[in-house]
Order: structure tokens, then sequence, then C-alpha cells
């Protein structure tokens, strides 16, 4: 289990100004944004406008301060805030924000045919992780300040930190009570169809 800390990740601004990104995970590492597998981020956004094009990804993007609308083609308007769930859109399909104030989101992006993921929000105390080992990737991103343990491990995360999960590793993940968390799972391929 690696801790990946909201601390130790660099903001990059974007190139039209309306707001930063931070990487908090990428595969392959060091892959940049013509050859990432699967990517994971975290947007603070300043101000409303067109979203980047992203040709043959599909993105989930969850919500985590302020409210946004989104306008999707094919699909109209969304509004998001905190409360929502999870909202899965294709990348290369023209998307456009609206914001009240400003905003911050969880980006999963993958690259459509070779990866695919599934982010869920939900609340509890218990993970079992042998449920979820066939994902190749498993995170948990916890939406506020909790304890977690595993085994004889006691963790502190504060909001932003995000729990990347060996896939090998198995038992229960147990979080303050009623902690609301993120979980995210990226498998190689679509094991859905």
């Amino acid at each position: 289990m690696r801790i990946l800390r909201a601390g130790e990740r660099m903001a990059v601004p974007w190139k039209n100004g309306g707001g930063t990104t931070s990487e908090v995970a990428v595969y392959p590492e060091g892959a940049g944004f013509d050859d990432f597998g699967w990517r994971i981020s975290i947007a603070d956004i300043a101000r409303g406008g067109p979203f980047s094009l992203f040709p043959g990804i599909d993105r989930t993007l969850v919500l985590l301060k302020g409210q946004v609308t989104l306008s999707i083609a094919g699909r109209g308007a969304v509004t998001l805030t905190p409360d929502s769930e999870p909202l899965d859109f294709p990348g290369d399909v023209a998307t456009s924000a609206e914001l009240v104030g400003t905003a911050r989101d969880l980006n999963v992006m993958t690259r459509r045919g070779a990866f695919t993921a599934r982010t869920a929000k939900t609340r509890g105390r218990n993970i079992d992780l042998s449920l979820s080992q066939a994902a190749g990737a498993r995170f948990c991103a916890p939406l506020a300040a909790t304890t977690a343990s595993h085994g004889t491990d006691v963790i502190a995360l504060e909001p932003g930190d995000i729990l990347r999960l060996d896939r090998r590793e198995t038992g229960l993940l147990a979080f303050s009570e009623g902690t609301l968390f993120l979980w995210i799972e990226i498998w190689a391929g679509n094991p859905r169809k």
C-alpha cells in the first residue's frame, strides 16, 4: 500500500489559464497525455469554458468542491455538486463547464479499448480487498480526514490523500465510522464484455 499525499503533488497550470491539474497517478509511470494507458488527477478550476479534447479516452469526473454544470455534446447539461455520483463521459466529445465560484474535481481517464475504470462513491467502515484483486490498479480516496487501518498499519489521512493498493493485498481496509470515500478500480481491456 502506498500513501499518495496531497501535499506532495505539483499543480501544473492549464494552457488556457482556467485552472491547474495535479497528477495523482499515471500508467505507465512517467507517461504524458499522448501515451498514457490510464491517469488519475485532481483539477482546481478557476473559470468555466471548454474542456480539452482527449481522442480515444474515456473519462470519469467526481466533483470534490463547488458546483459545475457540464454541457456534453449529445447529452445536454448536467449539474454536479460534491453530493453527485461520479459522471462517465467520452473525452473526445465536446464538453464545456459553467461554474458557480471555483471548483475542484477528481478525474479518472482511461485509453478506450486498452483499459476500463470503475469509480464508485460509498460510505462505510470496511472494504474487503479480496473482492477486488482482479483489478490491475486500486485506489481509495477518502473525502474527509479519517484514519485507515490494514493489518497492524494505522494511517492518518487528510482530504486529498489517496491510498494506492497493491493487487496482492487482501484482508480488510478499515476506516473511521461513516467515512465517505471514492473507490477506483482499473482493469486492462474491458472485463464487462
